[in-house]
């Protein structure tokens, strides 16, 4: 997958493209809606710095707006953490089934300390 943003994730990490897709497509939001914010910022910076009363009402609003779109990368975030969360669930599960022996038994493996 070259040229993803993902690529750099090591071979002992099995993340399908379904998930990496979910991701990519999760942090492009967050990243439009982080831009949105800028511009948002920038002009309730203006609208402060004019002291017309009118541009100061109306950042009541742009203030309100630039809330929202914070609690909506929250929640893109809170997503991205539970599907992050689950993908290494399945990754785990895998693992451990791939653990059992020919007669059923599971197969331990020692881990030393580093």
């Amino acid at each position: 997958m070259e040229g993803d943003t993902f690529s750099g994730i090591d071979s002992g990490t099995r993340l399908d493209r379904k998930v990496l897709q979910v991701f990519q497509k999760s942090f492009v939001q967050v990243q439009d809606i982080l831009d949105q914010n800028r511009l948002l910022i920038n002009e309730i910076n203006q609208n402060h710095e004019s002291k017309i009363p009118d541009n100061l009402s109306r950042n009541v609003g742009l203030i309100k707006e630039l809330n929202n779109n914070i609690r909506r990368v929250v929640d893109l975030y809170a997503d991205l953490s539970a599907s992050f969360a689950k993908s290494m669930d399945t990754s785990s599960e895998e693992n451990l089934s791939g653990a059992m022996r020919s007669d059923g038994k599971a197969g331990h493996k020692r881990n030393r300390p580093v």
